[in-house]
């Protein structure tokens, strides 16, 4: 039994799951009703007390599968063959690997993951979570509830030409590196550590898990909040980030920019409101730029499950704002520090390697190794 199942493959697995049983009534609107919150614990000014660790992790995609269109929900029945699906995937991977295997097909199999799935995590490091996440008793279909499709409105043209200017152009020549792209023969991505991404040097956390928006990524998707009176903090597991929100206070100057922003919070009645503006271009969230602007809304769904819901806005790179929601259920499970680079050669390495790579062209003949 072949154990890899690609996203595109998964994807279109829930897409026939859905489409095939019963009707997907819930209709997606960034207009509609907000959801009812509740009661709890509050701080000694009076406001929700929202301190403590959250579980991130969930099924429920940030986008929803095109063949799905409108539909914001699914039946209960639904949601249960595809967590048994997932859970059935999860057993297979987590076997143990066979001794005798052959080497991978230089480049990789294909599948998702590093280099094509090679010196990529294995099934053991990968925590997404066992269920999709409910709202008011409704199992979601992704967590974009605006646009009505549940998905990111496109890119403009001048944010495409932006973003394909970022790219590092690769110049391999195909009879010698068809199965290693990335090694340059001239200036290039692997010529200075620092044009590395920042998610691959530690320097923040990949996929946005550190917001904002903050989403949901492969594993460490705990999250601590403190909380005092002119300070809420937001504390990631992974790189261990933390985001400073500064209550009733005023934007930094424009020329002050920060890899995840300013942010600036205030209370709407039970609803924690955080502005955040002054990001910087290497940040680039989903393709953004510097102007992106991120409002969120943090409330209580009950006891234990705060609502997150999330506006991104930019407009050098979408045609319009689009809006998220998901939930973020309390944990007893303990954050852990993430040692992203303690004993981590693999940068240096990487360097060294494209270094020896251009010995070897510049001289025609292969190097030490």
């Amino acid at each position: 039994m072949r154990g890899k199942l690609t996203i595109g493959v998964f994807a279109a697995f829930v897409a026939s799951v859905l489409l095939g049983t019963a009707d997907l009534s819930g209709q997606a609107s960034g207009g509609r009703a907000p959801v009812k919150a509740t009661g709890g614990p509050r701080t000694p000014d009076g406001h929700p007390d929202f301190q403590g660790v959250y579980d991130l992790a969930t099924l429920t995609p940030l986008e929803r599968p095109e063949a799905l269109g409108t539909s914001l929900t699914m039946t209960t029945e639904q949601a249960r063959k595809l967590e048994q699906q997932v859970a059935s995937r999860r057993d297979v991977l987590n076997r143990p690997s066979d001794a005798n295997r052959g080497a991978p097909p230089i480049g990789g199999d294909g599948s998702p993951g590093a280099a094509g799935n090679v010196g990529g995590y294995n099934n053991f490091w990968i925590d997404n979570g066992d269920a999709y996440f409910s709202i008011e008793g409704q199992k979601r279909t992704s967590i974009i509830v605006d646009p009505p499709n549940g998905r990111m409105p496109e890119l403009l043209a001048s944010a495409r030409a932006r973003n394909a200017a970022r790219l590092i152009q690769t110049t391999s020549d195909a009879s010698e590196d068809e199965h290693d792209p990335g090694l340059e023969k001239g200036a290039g991505a692997y010529d200075d550590s620092e044009r590395r991404p920042l998610g691959e040097r530690c320097l923040i956390g990949f996929g946005s898990t550190s917001g904002p928006p903050a989403l949901p990524v492969l594993y460490n998707n705990l999250h601590q909040i403190v909380q005092t009176k002119d300070t809420i903090v937001i504390m990631n597991e992974m790189v261990h980030d933390a985001r400073v929100i500064r209550m009733n206070a005023q934007h930094l100057p424009p020329t002050v920019r920060k890899w995840m922003g300013d942010s600036v919070g205030r209370w709407e009645g039970d609803t924690l409101v955080v502005d955040t503006t002054n990001f910087t271009d290497k940040t680039r969230f989903r393709g953004s730029s510097d102007q992106l602007h991120i409002v969120e809304r943090f409330s209580r769904l009950d006891d234990k499950t705060l609502l997150y819901r999330f506006t991104v806005e930019d407009p050098s790179t979408w045609a319009r704002p689009w809006t998220g929601e998901y939930t973020w259920p309390k944990t007893d499970q303990l954050l852990y520090e993430y040692a992203c680079h303690e004993a981590n050669y693999a940068l240096e390495y990487i360097l060294r390697g494209a270094r020896q790579r251009d010995r070897e062209r510049s001289t025609g003949r292969p190097g030490n190794r």
